[in-house]
């Protein structure tokens, strides 16, 4: 493999982790950042991301001289053969892709790159930004290409390092091999496209996995009409291979930093394309009508039937959008809050994650130090995110806090007979009333 300098722009979730992980492959990377704070934390080796092993390889990195960390754009990719853009693009006007920060970074840079050098989109953009990524550079010389990420939060630097598939996109041939070969090493397929085919494969694969959790909730709306086990029949179908049982999973709703803003993004470019494509607007809206049903069964359980939660406390347990991040970007266990607020619920929530990061979500809710404290005296209990340790929490000790015995478990995580013996009824997703007690 042969040792590039690169350059990484942006330290977020995808830009660090490209940052570090291309370092520990052996390139010479810089990454710049316009957060003067946070670059100086990362010189440190303090990492602020919840993300295992991350800030293990940053530190290496920085030991080893592999990795540095700047405040100065034009200064990081002077030098540089190869320059990722790991910049945000979030849900702007109508739902499409907010493109400002790459547009602006792409002006930043045009005079300071290199003669022959491959600018990268590694952020997930809309079809056609690479061709306006190379508009607005008008630098012949530098060839622009697509190479997605296709990261977990809590699993990333595990997924760029044991990739299922590397995905690179460009009409320069050659620029797109240059971008592949910095992942010589890694045991992972290779898919060369051109940038259009990469831009659309980042989207769609977004797209399917939110259609794969909206049909696990539909479904398991499905298993409560008859009686079945959403568990079981989920099981069932995802031991065929041609389904396959990830994301076949209910929960409170799909959300995070990703999944929500690509399906808008991907609906808003149908709609602008003149392409009709139903079942996304159908996958966004399920999403939307099962989190609302779920509220509903809340409201019912807990008032005499006037539809109002006022001065109803309730105990949430997680905020996350999921177990090992403390991420609250379209957090599903949020969308629940905001909707019980409206209802007039007083709200108090515990997430082992914002321990010490402590969010201002005063607005919202009252955030608790321990599990005992978001519970002490609530009407009912809700657990939103799969945090382990909520399994393991002393479920006795639970029911002596809690004004009424009622456990809403819409992760499908805790062991209802296990609470049944602590005094409890545990409410899942797509589970009858009898086999949850």
């Amino acid at each position: 493999m042969q040792i590039r300098r690169v350059a990484v722009v942006g330290t977020g979730y995808v830009g660090l982790t490209t940052g570090a992980c291309l370092a520990t492959l052996g390139h010479r990377v810089v990454c710049a950042d316009t957060d003067h704070q946070k670059v100086e934390r990362l010189r440190r080796g303090q990492v602020d991301i919840l993300e295992p092993r991350l800030p293990e390889l940053v530190r290496e990195g920085l030991d080893s001289g592999r990795l540095a960390f700047v405040r100065d754009t034009r200064a990081a990719v002077a030098g540089a053969e190869v320059v990722f853009l790991c910049l945000p693009t979030p849900m702007g006007v109508g739902g499409a892709a907010d493109l400002a920060a790459v547009e602006a970074v792409a002006d930043q840079i045009r005079d300071a790159l290199p003669r022959g050098s491959v600018v990268v989109n590694k952020s997930t953009v809309p079809v056609g930004t690479a061709e306006r990524v190379a508009a607005l550079l008008d630098r012949p010389d530098v060839a622009v290409v697509s190479n997605p990420e296709f990261l977990r939060e809590g699993y990333a630097v595990r997924d760029f390092l044991h990739p299922d598939r590397i995905v690179v996109g460009a009409a320069d041939r050659d620029a797109a091999r240059r971008v592949a070969d910095l992942y010589a090493g890694l045991d992972a397929p290779l898919v060369l496209t051109d940038a259009a085919g990469a831009e659309l494969a980042k989207y769609a694969a977004n797209f399917f996995l939110a259609m794969k959790l909206s049909f696990a909730n539909n479904l398991a709306t499905l298993c409560e009409h008859f009686g079945a086990d959403v568990d079981d029949v989920l099981t069932g179908i995802g031991h065929d291979p041609r389904i396959g049982s990830a994301f076949l999973k209910p929960g409170p709703g799909w959300g995070g930093s990703c999944l929500p803003k690509d399906t808008h993004a991907l609906l808003t470019v149908c709609q602008e394309s003149g392409v009709d494509f139903p079942l996304l607007g159908a996958t966004i809206e399920t999403n939307v009508e099962h989190q609302r049903r779920l509220v509903e069964r809340v409201v019912a359980g807990c008032t005499p039937g006037d539809g109002s939660l006022h001065g109803v406390r309730l105990g949430l347990l997680g905020l996350a959008f999921k177990a090992g991040t403390s991420d609250l970007r379209d957090s599903p266990a949020l969308a629940i809050a905001r909707l019980l607020k409206e209802r007039g619920a007083e709200l108090h929530a515990y997430d082992p994650a914002l321990s010490e990061t402590r969010p201002d979500l005063s607005d919202l809710l009252t955030l608790a130090d321990t599990p005992e404290e978001a519970l002490r005296g609530a009407r009912a209990c809700l657990v939103l995110t799969e945090w382990p340790e909520f399994r393991a929490l002393d479920w006795e000790r639970v029911a002596g806090l809690l004004g009424s015995p009622v456990v809403y478990d819409f992760r499908n995580l805790l062991d209802p007979d296990r609470l049944r013996r602590a005094g409890l009824t545990c409410e899942g997703i797509g589970r009858t009333p009898a086999m949850a007690r």
